[in-house]
């Protein structure tokens, strides 16, 4: 009988987003299947926090700030990855932002260009720095953080949802594309979790309660440990046939 350990020793694993939430929790779930995880976001006091706690645990990381809308700072960490470890075997973009929540029609243009440069045009450039690395070192697994957004649009989460969407369609693109080359390209896509960016929802307690009563069949928000089972399979050589697929972990909100 085959045996699912999701081991992950002597792996490389960028993880963008990293410094809390659904990133950081990734970040601890992979460097406790034995990968060597690097840390990165805009600041790195967050990402040290979260490499040193991986460390503290017995695991291996190291922090590494990178703003994950500029290309030049995507290019310089990629390179980082390339100089100091020679490999690339795991990209889990993770990084987002929602800094507008209202009716779409009343979108601010910079509100729409940071989501869109943040959320799509990030991960879509870490995934072509990265797509080259992975081929030399003879394959890879990418992981794009999505949202069940690209599904069933949240409300006033217009331009939010529409990148989410994007990234989706991206992700099995990338998939097609790269199979042959024994890089994998799949699709996380969490229900309500209980991060920073919900804090919006977390705001209304009443309304929360409401919400999660007639939507979420399991009745509560998931919290980010609960995203990294997930991504762990996504990642592993257990999911070696699995590629341009969507895992959605939501509660049962999209039955």
């Amino acid at each position: 009988m085959a045996q699912f350990d999701f081991d992950l020793s002597g792996k490389i694993a960028f993880v963008n987003g990293a410094s809390r939430g659904i990133g950081a929790a990734i970040a601890h779930g992979l460097a406790a299947r034995g990968a060597h995880v690097i840390c990165a976001s805009r600041k790195l006091e967050g990402c040290s926090a979260v490499a040193d706690a991986i460390t503290a645990d017995g695991g291996s990381a190291e922090a590494l700030a990178c703003h994950a809308g500029h290309m030049d700072q995507i290019e310089a960490a990629i390179a980082h990855v390339r100089d100091t470890h020679g490999r690339l075997d795991i990209l889990i973009n993770n990084a987002a932002t929602n800094p507008f929540y209202g009716p779409g029609a009343d979108t601010p243009e910079g509100a729409f260009d940071k989501t869109i440069e943040v959320n799509l045009k990030g991960p879509f450039f870490f995934c072509a720095q990265a797509i080259p690395l992975m081929r030399e070192g003879g394959g890879g697994a990418i992981v794009n953080v999505a949202s069940i957004n690209a599904v069933e649009p949240g409300l006033y989460q217009a331009v939010y949802s529409m990148t989410k969407a994007a990234l989706v369609n991206m992700s099995k693109a990338l998939a097609k594309e790269n199979a042959r080359d024994n890089i994998r390209v799949n699709s996380l896509l969490p229900g309500f979790t209980d991060t920073k960016m919900t804090s919006v929802f977390k705001a209304d307690e009443d309304h929360l309660k409401s919400m999660l009563e007639q939507q979420v069949p399991i009745n509560r928000m998931a919290q980010p440990d609960e995203m990294v089972g997930a991504v762990l399979y996504l990642v592993s050589d257990e999911a070696s046939y699995t590629t341009g697929a969507q895992i959605v972990v939501d509660g049962g909100y999209l039955l």
